[in-house]
């Protein structure tokens, strides 16, 4: 066998062994073990992001500013609900309101006392300063006084009704619901503010008030001990 010949075979032998270990590792790689090693990356593109802090100073952007307006359309995560009763609180025909807080929506957030407790947490932070603690619609931006049984002093604020208004009591509950979420008269939305299950929260603690305010109003008055 000449040498060139003897060459050949050799080359075509270590070629075929390269192939076969190349094989062999990935096979290796495919068993579906798990490791604690950082991955190996040929091209990180964006797997690293640059961050900005709030109102800070880009050099990327023509006009410098780091905070961007949302693409049209961008929904956050925390915002989105694919129920059309949750979200809007109008029958699915949207010929009318929900009656009722939707019962999947009380069973996701965990039980009605965590709902309970979420709504009068965010009613103390967003409803009383207008509605007052109690919903007597009595509240700091509408009255001026020290204690909550002082005489109310108006402030010039249009007043507010209270949440024992016949109105109010026989209210659908999608109709409170939307009602934070979009506003009405002097009435801000607070749809922007205030997350979708949140908002039930709220409107779940506004009925318990007003079950607490008519319960204590059936109560009767005591009695005068006999002399």
């Amino acid at each position: 066998m000449s040498p060139v010949a003897r060459t050949g075979r050799y080359a075509t032998a270590l070629l075929r062994l390269a192939l076969a270990l190349l094989a062999a590792g990935f096979v290796a790689g495919c068993r579906g073990q798990t490791s604690e090693d950082p991955p190996i990356l040929l091209e990180r593109n964006m797997y690293d992001c640059e961050r900005y802090n709030p109102e800070s100073y880009s050099e990327f952007f023509g006009d410098h500013r780091t905070m961007r307006t949302p693409v049209e359309g961008t929904v956050a995560r925390d915002r989105y609900e694919d129920d059309p009763e949750i979200a809007t609180g109008l029958l699915p025909d949207q010929s009318g309101y929900v009656m009722l807080v939707p019962a999947g929506l009380v069973n996701h957030a965990g039980g009605m006392a965590k709902v309970l407790a979420r709504g009068q947490e965010r009613f103390g932070i967003y409803c009383t300063p207008c509605h007052g603690q109690t919903g007597d619609g009595k509240g700091m931006v509408v009255c001026k006084r020290d204690k909550v049984t002082d005489p109310c002093q108006s402030r010039g604020f249009p007043p507010l009704p209270s949440y024992e208004d016949e109105r109010l009591r026989h209210m659908p509950d999608g109709q409170l619901f939307a009602t934070i979420s979009h506003g009405v008269r002097t009435m801000p939305a607070y749809g922007a503010q205030i997350p979708i299950l949140d908002r039930w929260a709220i409107v779940t603690y506004v009925r318990a008030l007003q079950m607490s305010q008519m319960t204590a109003h059936a109560e009767p008055a005591p009695s005068e001990p006999k002399k």
